[in-house]
């Protein structure tokens, strides 16, 4: 039943018009009900996965919230969280561990069996936050039915915002309804959510597709356009998903945090890591390993460093798993990125000493330009290993194109372009040009203040655009792997 589906409209409409019918009181559990059915849709084995992880953080959540001294709830904690990261990493990696296993001793590989529903690391991560939030004593525990809401609530089930129980947990109550402006802008970011994933994504993938399918014989320049179209195809089904599930919260005056900005016109890496892409994952693994790894905001730079790497790496080890294997091209992508956040940070004392000696230079647009385009290029190399099927495909698509780049703007005029290249291009100029406007100022918050006629053009034109442009069907969303 995914977003984009003519039954999770349906079922969203059912859903809605039972949480407006009911009093107040009785909400919590009907949409704890419409949740459960959402994880159900997917497969009994996902709702029983879910309701594992939903009874390991409640049960560890009372036990830590409990503890009469500090050592019995940091106790409860970690027998909590280990459960939850074993729970994770078996289903990532079990069938994988098995394989080698038997690889290298030479007997019949063995499976789990196990089959983790979509989502499943997205719930994970957020059971973990929740029992050791309790623990810090950030939120007392809560009741099953809130917690199993907070844990279970559908539009984010699959592929976040990967919510904190103190932000989420007062807004699931009796008084949950939604004000006509929630109502208003979260059908707005529905609208727009749509837009990115089933016009701009769905539109991208089969240039995307088709040369990383043959990457050994795509020509250079095939491999750079389609390396170029996944970063926004990327960003567009995941950001899409983030925006519908934010503005279907919304519709039950339920505000979910926002997890995209405008990240592709970040200066620095670390700007794009820590404040524009996923930002709640990124907040998660600052917040939950991170600060963990060194101890302290004063530790020293080279366990800074160090701590670095190791986030950067499990990130990376947290895409893969669940079909991926072990996934080392997910592990270089980490560790990739992992190494230029350092050398960002290596070099920040020669940044600031530049920009002091020559302020006009370095405030200038035209730097901020440059500095924008180079981060992204230099994000854009590491999705090589992110999208290629294997680490060895990932290096033969940088190896052509790095070997190609001198012919390639002669081959520009040679090269037999379609209509997914022009319609691709014009989608991708249309994004940029739209996060650029919005760099100032939301959209939304421009458009509110527009006349009528003009308001509702833009509506309707994001209307026709799904109808004309649009391609629809069961396509899932690239996260819900993850």
């Amino acid at each position: 039943m995914g977003f984009t589906s003519l039954v999770f409209f349906l079922f969203l409409a059912g859903v809605l018009a039972g949480f407006l019918a009911l009093p107040g009181r009785w909400r919590p559990a009907w949409l704890l009900l419409g949740s459960a059915g959402f994880a159900a849709s997917y497969g009994i084995g996902s709702f029983l996965h879910l309701v594992a992880v939903v009874a390991v953080a409640h049960l560890s959540a009372l036990r830590a919230g409990a503890g009469a001294t500090p050592a019995a709830r940091a106790r409860a904690v970690w027998l909590g969280v280990a459960v939850l990261v074993s729970g994770l990493a078996i289903s990532k990696f079990g069938d994988a561990a098995l394989a080698e296993l038997a690889r290298l001793t030479g007997t019949p590989a063995l499976r789990t069996g196990l089959t983790p529903p979509p989502g499943f690391s997205f719930y994970v991560f957020m059971a973990i936050a929740h029992v050791v939030d309790v623990g810090r004593g950030l939120h007392a525990p809560a009741g099953l039915l809130r917690t199993a809401l907070q844990l279970a609530w559908f539009p984010k089930l699959l592929a976040g915002p990967i919510e904190r129980a103190g932000h989420l947990l007062p807004q699931l109550g009796a008084a949950m309804r939604a004000n006509p402006g929630q109502t208003a802008l979260g059908l707005q970011l529905i609208l727009w959510g749509l837009v990115k994933k089933v016009v701009i994504a769905e539109n991208l993938a089969p240039v995307v597709d088709g040369a990383f399918a043959i990457p050994a014989y795509a020509p250079p320049l095939e491999l750079l356009i389609a390396l170029y179209f996944f970063a926004f195809q990327l960003y567009c089904d995941f950001s899409g998903y983030s925006d519908m599930g934010i503005g279907l919260s919304l519709l039950f005056g339920i505000a979910l945090r926002e997890n995209f900005r405008r990240p592709f016109l970040s200066l620095t890496v670390a700007e794009f890591w820590s404040r524009r892409w996923h930002i709640s994952l990124g907040t998660w693994f600052r917040d939950y390993l991170f600060f963990p790894l060194t101890g302290s905001r004063g530790a020293g730079a080279l366990r800074q460093h160090l701590a670095l790497l190791s986030v950067f790496a499990v990130s990376g080890l947290w895409h893969a798993g669940q079909g991926h294997g072990i996934g080392w091209g997910f592990l270089a992508w980490g560790l990739l990125n992992g190494l230029y956040v350092s050398v960002e940070r290596l070099l920040q004392p020669a940044g600031r000493s530049f920009a002091a000696r020559f302020p006009g230079i370095a405030g200038h647009r035209a730097t901020a330009a440059l500095r924008a385009v180079l981060t992204f290029h230099l994000i854009l190399v590491t999705w090589a290993f992110f999208r290629a099927a294997t680490l060895s495909d990932a290096l033969v698509i940088l190896r052509r194109i790095a070997g190609g780049l001198a012919e390639i703007p002669g081959l520009i005029s040679r090269y037999p372009f379609g209509f997914d290249h022009a319609l691709g291009a014009g989608l991708i100029g249309a994004l940029v040009l739209a996060d650029l406007v919005a760099e100032r100022r939301p959209i939304l918050e421009r458009v509110a203040g527009w006349p009528r006629p003009l308001r509702w053009g833009l509506w309707y034109a994001g209307l026709a655009a799904l109808l004309l442009l649009g391609r629809w069907g069961e396509s899932a969303f690239i996260y819900m792997a993850f």
